[in-house]
């Protein structure tokens, strides 16, 4: 068994794929459309063209409100997403305007960062050790 899709819920299609293709560098992969304006739009690392899907999921279903809210309240990221460098990819983020809730923060062998993904997420970044 393993992980093929997972699903993030934004606010806007349109915005969260700019966010997540020209900023953050994530290919889309699929592009449906599923009537009333909705679209089954996922996105992929561009060096796993078949690897673990991202699901940009419209976020109109009223349980999804107050979930992020209280996540975001908390300080609670979403998703984790796996960087080589945390530091390089906080000074490159925050170059195209990324805001940040967490800076980076090495805790032993890990370091991590949080952002705000503008579609109503935080999301964090990190690097593993090797």
């Amino acid at each position: 068994m393993k992980i093929h899709l997972t699903t993030v819920f934004v606010d806007d299609q349109a915005k969260a794929e700019h966010f997540y293709t020209e900023i953050l560098g994530f290919v889309k992969k699929h592009d449906v459309p599923l009537g009333e304006g909705a679209r089954w739009l996922t996105v992929v690392a561009p060096d796993e063209p078949d690897g673990t899907e991202l699901l940009l999921e419209p976020a109109g279903h009223p349980a999804v409100k107050p979930y992020r809210e209280a996540l975001v309240h908390d300080g609670i990221p979403l998703a984790q997403f796996a960087v080589t460098d945390v530091t390089a990819e906080h000074e490159r983020l925050r170059a195209l305007g990324v805001h940040f809730t967490q800076e980076p923060l090495t805790m032993g062998p890990v370091t991590t960062a949080v952002f705000d993904d503008t579609c109503g997420n935080l999301i964090q970044i990190a690097t593993q050790p090797r």
